[in-house]
């Protein structure tokens, strides 16, 4: 048994029944790490000087951000484009391209290395070299344990070495649009050159969280290692981020990662759902246990300032339902569809106390969906509220039910539809209008001939009978003559 294992399963547990605290005890901040902190609360709140924009809470976080993870709207922004060091809160990363990688069943062998590479006391589950886990065990290991050997083994399973894996997280934050993040390792332990920020890491989070198996992972209060022939000790593993575990409750936790150095000190990334809404909070360089307190506050703040608000509901600028040259011609039965109408999923992030006629909006054509005609943003003074979208009807058969009758024994018959497609009908009549105007104007065409044959051989029957009965003289020249 390692030297760490032998720490993490005899000597913590022996200490916390002395001291229950000291199992999970983050280190003591100083008094001028306090008094910085107290400092860190008179920084500017970029979004409380946003006009008749609600006032977010002053924190001792150097940065934090509060985003809605579905619409990605800002509702607290205080220094989110600062570089700063991640601390664990790397792992959200890396569990996040593992899972794109990885099969849940498949096996993570420990080298010497992913071990042993690590500096002593850093965060671990004691795993020795040579000894491995299915993949699944090994996200529980991360995200509930914030095991840094579990972080390295997955990284070198995955890419081939802790450096390449480097490189694909460096690759996947420039996707997800991250400007100020550079990844060195996949664990977070300090370096110079590994840093994020409070807006890329909420980004990072946006798509963590809209994974179903890693949010639920990552919201595990504790979970139980059980022995294995691959890995022989049976113990367990509480989570460190209080709102998880449940030593702070708030309603609506969807999961989260703590994190910490001496360099990056205190880091939290949390996520939590209601009232419609699912907002991450993020906080960066924070004193113990202040992370969970700023982080209650900034929820608090999102739940009872903001709201879900539909914009096919309110949207009056854009009057795409009300307007004929929008609409279809009625069809058979008198119905006329839309030919473009408001998504109706379409909602923004409102402040509470705005009203829908407040907002800006703009419109543009370039589009992703296939249905997609425009896409129309919302913003208030310059923040940003909300994307709808400005869809194409799809062209569907229309489904017309019939009363059901009882036949002479009192049975109800099966049940019958008729199917009308509404454009074909339309099409037939088309094509039938068309064939009767042509035979329509062909007999016009051949009755306009005959007329005209008849006239000319009417025409030439007179010529021969003058011919043959001489000259005629009409009557009128000779009047009063007698002849």
């Amino acid at each position: 048994m390692s030297l760490y294992k032998f720490f993490a399963l005899i000597l913590i547990p022996v200490l916390a029944l002395s001291n229950p605290a000291i199992a999970h005890a983050a280190p003591a901040a100083s008094e001028d790490a306090l008094s910085e902190a107290e400092e860190r609360k008179l920084l500017p709140i970029e979004s409380n000087q946003i006009e008749n924009w609600p006032a977010g809470p002053a924190i001792g976080a150097q940065s934090a951000i509060l985003m809605e993870a579905n619409t990605g709207v800002i509702l607290y922004a205080k220094n989110i484009d600062e570089k700063l060091f991640p601390a664990s809160t790397t792992k959200l990363m890396t569990c996040l391209i593992a899972a794109e990688k990885c099969q849940l069943n498949e096996t993570i062998t420990f080298s010497h290395d992913a071990i042993f590479s690590l500096e002593p006391g850093s965060s671990n589950i004691g795993i020795d070299e040579g000894q491995s886990m299915p993949f699944e065990e090994c996200l529980y290991g991360i995200l509930v344990a914030s095991a840094n050997e579990v972080a390295n083994a997955v990284a070198e399973h995955v890419a081939g070495s802790r450096q390449a894996f480097a490189d694909l997280m460096n690759d996947k934050a420039k996707e997800l649009g991250c400007k100020n993040t550079h990844f060195v390792n996949a664990h977070g332990l300090h370096d110079e050159q590994h840093y994020t920020s409070a807006y890329d890491l909420a980004l990072i989070g946006k798509a963590f969280f809209q994974n179903e198996l890693l949010s639920k992972i990552g919201n595990t209060a504790s979970h139980h290692f059980e022995a294995t022939s691959t890995q022989p000790d049976d113990f367990y593993e509480r989570n460190k981020h209080q709102l998880i575990s449940g030593t702070i409750p708030y309603e609506g936790i969807k999961g989260g990662k703590t994190g910490y150095t001496d360099d990056a000190r205190q880091t939290l990334v949390t996520c939590a759902e209601q009232n419609g809404m699912k907002l991450i909070c993020v906080v960066l360089k924070e004193e113990s246990p202040e992370q969970f307190y700023d982080t209650i506050k900034l929820f608090d703040y999102g739940f009872t300032n903001f709201s879900v608000v539909g914009v096919a509901e309110n949207e009056t600028k854009y009057s795409i339902q009300n307007s004929n040259f929008f609409n279809t011609s009625s069809d058979v039965f008198g119905n006329s569809n839309p030919v473009l109408f408001l998504n109706k999923d379409s909602y923004l992030i409102m402040p509470k106390n705005i009203t829908f006629e407040e907002m800006d909006s703009r419109i543009s054509y370039d589009t992703a969906g296939e249905n997609e005609v425009a896409t129309i943003q919302y913003f208030y003074h310059g923040a940003y509220l909300g994307t709808a979208t400005l869809d194409r009807a799809e062209s569907t058969p229309v489904y017309y039910e019939f009363e059901e009758n009882t036949d002479m024994d009192g049975e109800v018959p099966e049940q019958k539809i008729i199917v009308v497609n509404i454009k074909l009908i339309l099409i037939g009549i088309a094509i039938a209008a068309a064939l009767l105007i042509a035979i329509i104007m062909i007999r016009s065409i051949i009755r306009s001939y005959n007329i005209i044959e008849s006239k000319s051989a009417a025409r030439r029957w007179t010529r021969k009978r003058k011919r043959k009965d001489g000259p005629h003289f009409p009557s009128s020249r000779f009047r009063g003559y007698d002849l």
